[in-house]
């Protein structure tokens, strides 16, 4: 039975064992030997811990581009649908979809492939396929178009989804991450924004990265966030959660699997291709948001986004703020939202 035709219970175990992918065989938990048992250092998490945390928000699943995902909405009214980045799921939108539905916005917070409650498939991991994961959503909601909203390699997704598919695209809004042709460059040229991405060059060996990311319960995802963010920390609810979803078993393995394709394509003719791909101009209006103080993705390698895009471009750097500017200020981060949005609805 394949991923999208496997039922779904309403509250799913964060723990369950091996999942089936969408051919018929078998992904097993890349954790490495994750067992099923309470949380430990395998990788595991506690059965009691659930990716679809309660709130005011619906938890539904949906069948999108030959898999299963997992979305949280909140409101009604035109359709805002939010893509988190690494190490994070859909929770890590929970400010913005309280006060984009009480806005008049129909929120939608999603769980890309491979991570918190979306199917774990064999492959399907490069950034074309996964964009369209993203559009195919949209589409699966009954909308023909949205505002997108993507941060770090959500934003990288998002760029491809608007060079993609551009008439669904209402307007766009990247936070903490460059246009695709900015990063290759950059990564190719730049030995600061090289040293800044030294984790993702971690990521490039066989199973050590997975076995490194669950070990202890996750500590070094709980380090990462902790090192990635300004003088704003994230809640220590929040880390603990981050660390939970990338215990479930076979997610530290997929995850990681676009920032493998990201460097080992560079030189491949799939690599080369997409990069020309992505000269193409972006006709959505774009919002570009920036933490000043981001180590991840670098301020300078950020800049200079609005080069590919063809309709109104905003940059806006947020002084102080790390790689999470929703997290770490998102009072102020949503405001900036719902401006670029209202001025783009029609």
């Amino acid at each position: 039975m394949s991923l999208d035709q496997k039922p779904v219970p309403a509250q799913p175990s964060a723990g369950s064992g091996d999942t089936a992918s969408s051919d018929g065989n078998t992904v097993t938990g890349d954790s490495g030997t994750a067992s099923g048992d309470g949380g430990n250092a395998q990788g595991t998490p506690p059965a009691a811990w659930d990716v679809r945390q309660a709130g005011p928000w619906t938890h539904r699943d949906l069948a999108a581009n030959g898999a299963r995902f997992h979305i949280a909405e909140l409101g009604e009214g035109p359709l805002v649908l939010l893509v988190h980045g690494w190490p994070e799921y859909w929770w890590a939108w929970r400010h913005q979809l309280t006060a984009l539905a009480e806005a008049g916005y129909r929120a939608v917070a999603l769980d890309l492939r491979g991570i918190g409650g979306s199917d774990r498939t064999p492959r399907g991991y490069d950034p074309g396929n996964l964009a369209l994961d993203i559009t195919g959503v949209i589409r699966s909601l009954g909308e023909n178009r949205a505002h997108l909203v993507g941060h770090a390699s959500g934003g990288t997704l998002s760029w491809v989804a608007a060079v993609m598919r551009p008439s669904v695209i209402q307007s766009l809004t990247v936070v903490s991450a460059a246009h695709p042709r900015d990063l290759r460059r950059a990564l190719l040229t730049d030995r600061r924004q090289m040293a800044a991405f030294e984790h993702i060059l971690g990521f490039q060996r066989p199973w050590i990265p997975e076995r490194r990311l669950v070990a202890d319960d996750a500590a070094l995802v709980g380090r990462y966030l902790d090192a990635w963010t300004g003088r704003n920390q994230l809640d220590r609810a929040a880390v603990a959660a981050y660390r939970e979803a990338i215990r479930i078993p076979s997610t530290a393995h997929c995850s990681i699997e676009p920032y493998r394709w990201l460097l080992r394509s560079m030189a491949r003719p799939d690599g080369i291709q997409f990069a020309r791909r992505m000269k193409k101009p972006i006709t959505a209006p774009t919002l570009h948001v920036q933490g000043a103080a981001d180590p991840v993705l670098l301020s300078h390698t950020a800049l200079g986004g609005g080069e590919y895009v063809a309709a109104p471009y905003r940059w806006r750097l947020m002084p102080g703020i790390g790689h999470f500017p929703h997290e770490e200020a998102p009072e102020q981060f949503t405001a900036e939202l719902l401006d670029w949005i209202g001025r783009h609805k029609d």
